[in-house]
């Protein structure tokens, strides 16, 4: 696990900007079968979390004509259980980290992984996600 002061400003990136943290098992049952659209972002200290991920979902946000009804993240290697009960939610996806997932009523409707991340940049992701929203939101 990580140490807490590693971890707890690049949690701050996200919950700084309005997103629900996913801390515990019962935290992510509650959250992702709701009714409406969720955004969910399993955070991490990785590179490209850092340097893509974060920013290009922030930017996302907002920026975008359409969002999700909530926000929600859960970080790997620190938030262990709730990524773990989290990830059944996002199956048939392998367990990635970095991860952006947007459910509408409980499923998955958009899913960009660690290898849809991984060179690519912020605005790249930004746009991905303004175009689910739109879709899905």
């Amino acid at each position: 696990m990580y140490p807490e002061q590693i971890v707890n400003p690049m949690k701050a990136e996200l919950t700084s900007e309005g997103f629900t943290e996913l801390l515990t098992p019962a935290d992510v049952d509650s959250a992702l079968p709701k009714e409406g659209t969720t955004l969910l972002m399993i955070n991490s200290v990785c590179g490209c979390s850092a340097g893509t991920a974060r920013p290009g979902v922030l930017m996302a946000v907002k920026n975008a004509a359409k969002r999700p009804d909530q926000l929600t993240t859960s970080f790997a290697g620190f938030d262990v259980d709730a990524v773990k009960q989290a990830r059944t939610y996002l199956l048939p996806y392998p367990p990635s980290s970095p991860a952006i997932a947007l459910l509408k009523d409980g499923k998955v409707v958009h899913m960009i992984e660690r290898h849809n991340i991984e060179g690519r940049s912020a605005q790249m992701i930004a746009a991905n996600l303004m175009q689910a929203f739109e879709t899905y939101c």
